[in-house]
C-alpha cells in the first residue's frame, strides 16, 4: 500500500506513541539508548521491507509533533528530571523554565495525554505501577517529580516504612527512588495529607523516604496565591535530597509567601465569552435554594461569586468546583442559548469561568494549547499543580543542589 493513500493520522496515546515520542525527544543525547531498541522494533518490524506504512505514518506524525509544539525540550539543559503522574505537565513546564530536560513522563489518563502531546510533543507512558512502564525510565536522572494521589496505607505492621506503602501509588514513587537514586525529588499533594489517617499517612511517607535514602526537610503547605496567580490554593510540598550529597535539611528553604500580586480581573478573558458559559435562570435559583438550605443548617456550602478584585477559591474537579468560582460579567449581549438548558440565560451576568481562565489561574501561559472538550479541560486544570508555585520551589531546590547539578 502507498503510505500516502492512508487516512490522516489521528494522535495516538498508546505505548507505541510514547516510545516514539520519547525516542525523538531524546535523540542524539545519552538518553536515546533507553528508547532506541523499542523504537527500532516499531519502525522495522519487517526487515525485508523496512518501515511499514503504519509505522512510517506514526513516525512522520511524531516528528511533526515533537518539532511543532509550544513547549519543546531545551536544546541545552542544566539537569534532567522525570515527570510522574504528569497530568498536563505542570511540573514539566516549571522545571523546563528553569533549564531542565524531561527524560521520561507517565500519566494514565488518555485525555490528559492528548493535552500533554499537543504542548510538549511527547506522549506519556501509561500505568506506572507496571514493571514494563518502569522499565522505560532511564537509569540515571537528576530529579524525580510527582503529584501522586493520596491513598490510605495499611498500617497493620506499624513499622511505618517502605513495606507499609505496598499497594499504593506512593509505593511506586518510593520504589523508583530506591532503584534509581536520583539526586533529589519534589512531591506535591493535597493539604489534607497532613491530617490524613490522623497524620499516620504522612509519617509513613516521610519514614519511607528516609528509608530509601533521602534527607527530607520539613514539608510545607504552599499557597499559590502568593506566586502570581489569583487562586487560594494550598498544597503540601515535599522535597528531599539523596543522603550521600550531604545537603543538610537547613540548606533548603521553601520560597517566602508574602505578597498577593494578581486578582481575578487580571486573568479574565479579554473578550466577551460565549453564552454557553452563562448560567440559566433556573440553575441560578437551584444554587440559591441549595445555599439557603445549608445556611439554615449552619453550613457554609454553596455557590460563591468572585469579585473583580478578589481571589478565586481553589479550582477543583467535581462537586461545586465551578459553582464556587462564579463571576459577574455583563460584556456578552447575545444571550441566545447554544446548549440545552432549563429556563433562559440569566441577564444578571452570572457565568462560570472558562477553561482558559482556569488555565491562567494555574499559571499556564496563553500559548498553552487546550485541545480537549471543556469537561476534560476543567478536569485537567483542576487536577494540575499551580506552575508558578512549583517553579518557585523548584528554584530553591536547585539552589540547594548547587554544584551537584
Amino acid at each position: 500500500m502507498n503510505c500516502n493513500m492512508m487516512k490522516k493520522h489521528v494522535p495516538a496515546t498508546d505505548e507505541a506513541s510514547a516510545i516514539m515520542t520519547h525516542y525523538l525527544q531524546n535523540k542524539n543525547s545519552r538518553y536515546e539508548k533507553t528508547y532506541s531498541a523499542e523504537a527500532e522494533k516499531l519502525l522495522y518490524a519487517n526487515d525485508d521491507v523496512g518501515m511499514d506504512c503504519a509505522a512510517e505514518d506514526s513516525f512522520q506524525y511524531s516528528l511533526f509533533e515533537v518539532g511543532e509544539v509550544p513547549f519543546p525540550p531545551p536544546e541545552k539543559y542544566r539537569f534532567t528530571f522525570i515527570d510522574l503522574f504528569a497530568g498536563i505537565g505542570g511540573f514539566r513546564m516549571a522545571f523546563q523554565n528553569l533549564g531542565g530536560k524531561c527524560v521520561f513522563s507517565s500519566e494514565w489518563d488518555d485525555q490528559a495525554k492528548k493535552t500533554y502531546l499537543a504542548n510538549y510533543g511527547e506522549v506519556p507512558f501509561g500505568d506506572i505501577t507496571k514493571e514494563r512502564t518502569k522499565g522505560f525510565i532511564p537509569k540515571d536522572f537528576d530529579i524525580l517529580c510527582a503529584g501522586f494521589p493520596c491513598q490510605a496505607f495499611s498500617l497493620a505492621g506499624k513499622r511505618l516504612g517502605f513495606a507499609e506503602t505496598r499497594g499504593t501509588l506512593f509505593f511506586d514513587v518510593a520504589d523508583i527512588l530506591k532503584r534509581h537514586q536520583p539526586k533529589a525529588f519534589f512531591l506535591e499533594n493535597v493539604k489534607g495529607l497532613v491530617l490524613h489517617d490522623k497524620g499516620r499517612t504522612l509519617k509513613t511517607i516521610l519514614n519511607t523516604l528516609d528509608e530509601v535514602g533521602y534527607d527530607v526537610p520539613d514539608p510545607q503547605i504552599i499557597n499559590a496565591m502568593y506566586f502570581g496567580v489569583p487562586q487560594h490554593r494550598e498544597r503540601i510540598y515535599i522535597v528531599g535530597f539523596r543522603k550521600d550529597l550531604k545537603i543538610g535539611r537547613d540548606s533548603f528553604s521553601y520560597p517566602e509567601q508574602k505578597e498577593i500580586t494578581k486578582h481575578w480581573i487580571d486573568v479574565r478573558e479579554e473578550e466577551a465569552v460565549p453564552a454557553k458559559y452563562y448560567l440559566s435562570t433556573q440553575y441560578i435559583q437551584t444554587l440559591i435554594n441549595h445555599k439557603a438550605r445549608h445556611e439554615a443548617k449552619g453550613n457554609g456550602f454553596g455557590y460563591d461569586i468572585i469579585p473583580d478584585d478578589g481571589i478565586a477559591h481553589a479550582i477543583v474537579v467535581g462537586g461545586m468546583g465551578r459553582e464556587c468560582n462564579l463571576v459577574i460579567d455583563f460584556r456578552q449581549t447575545d444571550l441566545t442559548p447554544t446548549t440545552r438548558i432549563k429556563g433562559e440565560v440569566n441577564k444578571q451576568g452570572w457565568r462560570k469561568m472558562t477553561p482558559r481562565e482556569w488555565a491562567r489561574l494555574q499559571g499556564y501561559p496563553d500559548n498553552f494549547k487546550i485541545v480537549v472538550a471543556d469537561a476534560s479541560a476543567y478536569k485537567q486544570f483542576g487536577n494540575s499543580v499551580a506552575v508558578p508555585a512549583i517553579q518557585a520551589t523548584a528554584s530553591q531546590l536547585l539552589t540547594a543542589l548547587g554544584s551537584n547539578i
